[in-house]
């Protein structure tokens, strides 16, 4: 599951960024901030993502979502979910 979310999360990142990169060029410990994405895009990037792999962003609590500050980090801590849903 991990290679599925990973793969979503790469799409659903490189749609909101500003800059066109291909999905797959995404480093997974790129601070997100420093790859462009603003707070509103974060937002867009995390509900969508969630959406794709079937896990409730409702899951996570605010703090949880400021932890995630690579895509790694994102694919970590959504990973944990998918596998218990």
């Amino acid at each position: 599951m991990p290679d599925t979310i990973e793969a979503a999360a790469r799409a659903a990142l490189a749609e909101v960024l500003p800059q066109d990169l291909p999905p797959e060029s995404i480093d997974p410990d790129a601070n997100l901030d420093h790859l462009g994405l603003t707070s509103l895009n974060k937002v867009l990037f995390l509900t969508s993502l969630c959406e794709r792999v079937q896990v409730g962003l409702h899951l996570f609590t605010e703090h949880d979502l400021a932890a995630m500050r690579t895509l790694g980090q994102v694919v970590s801590a959504l990973s944990r979910h998918a596998e218990v849903s």
